[in-house]
């Protein structure tokens, strides 16, 4: 069978099959993915001159930066007030 009469067998299935193909392409392209990140973090460590691996990642000083990072403020919130000042103006619409 051809290459180009696959698409078009694969069109003539029912919905479910084609899912599940679809689906099965997928789970096997990223678990090929997957293994070659895993083979390259692997390599990378391997390359890197024994116990200056964190060196090189500068942990400490990540940790410094992510701490000097400014914080977001939350506004106050003044529920209750904002709650008594609606049941005034509902009372005076009455």
């Amino acid at each position: 069978m051809r290459l180009i009469e696959y698409p078009k067998r694969i069109q003539n299935l029912p919905l479910i099959k084609r899912k599940i193909i679809f689906w099965a392409i997928i789970i096997i392209l990223g678990l090929i993915l997957c293994i070659f990140w895993i083979r390259n973090i692997q390599l990378t460590i391997k390359a890197s001159p024994k116990g200056k691996f964190f060196e090189e990642i500068k942990l400490p000083e990540l940790k410094e930066k992510i701490e000097n990072l400014p914080k977001p403020e939350m506004p106050k919130l003044e529920i209750e007030e904002d709650l008594k000042k609606l049941e005034e103006t509902q009372k005076e619409i009455k």
